[in-house]
């Protein structure tokens, strides 16, 4: 028989590992944990393929990212969270440089401290529209990628779904 001690000791691994699996060791949020397979076909409203998730720490700070695309090929979801280093470009000048990048962007509000967008694509038949949402949040970095809506407002509160939802793990 199992000793209650050996049983809550081992409810407690458990937990730990559970809680671990969304921050890792040092509290850095693991994309693919928050935003998972299960919540991606939601917001694409079709199942999705296996995703390839990867974080990291790198040369310019903490990076997670995800990449989710439908089965039916034509929906994707692309999620990648940056936190910078203390050399690396601070979220708000980075935001700067995608817009100057990019041209025109929107600014979007109720998401982050600062957010904007911009959609491209979608003229022709043979290429899908994508919009783009960019989040920063504090130090944090949030880059949301949509395509395969044809409606840029659909398409656009999906993508805040997705921000938030890793906003409220920062």
């Amino acid at each position: 028989m199992i000793s209650p001690i050996r049983k809550f000791a081992g409810l407690l691994v458990v937990a730990i590992g559970l809680t671990s699996q969304v921050l890792s060791a040092d509290n850095r949020p693991d994309v693919s944990q928050i935003i998972t397979k299960s919540f991606a076909a939601d917001v694409l409203d079709e199942p999705v393929r296996e995703p390839t998730p990867r974080s990291g720490e790198g040369a310019d700070g903490y990076y997670s990212k995800c990449n989710y695309y439908s089965i039916r090929r034509g929906k994707s979801l692309v999620v990648r969270l940056q936190l910078p280093g203390p050399n690396a470009i601070a979220p708000d000048k980075e935001l700067q440089l995608v817009a100057a990048a990019n041209g025109t962007m929107e600014n979007v509000a109720g998401i982050g401290d600062v957010a904007q967008m911009f959609t491209a694509g979608g003229e022709s038949g043979s290429t899908s529209r994508v919009l783009m949402l960019y989040v920063v949040k504090g130090g944090a970095f949030i880059t949301i990628g949509i395509s395969g809506f044809a409606n840029d407002a659909v398409a656009l509160e999906k993508a805040k779904t997705v921000a938030q939802k890793l906003v409220d793990h920062l």
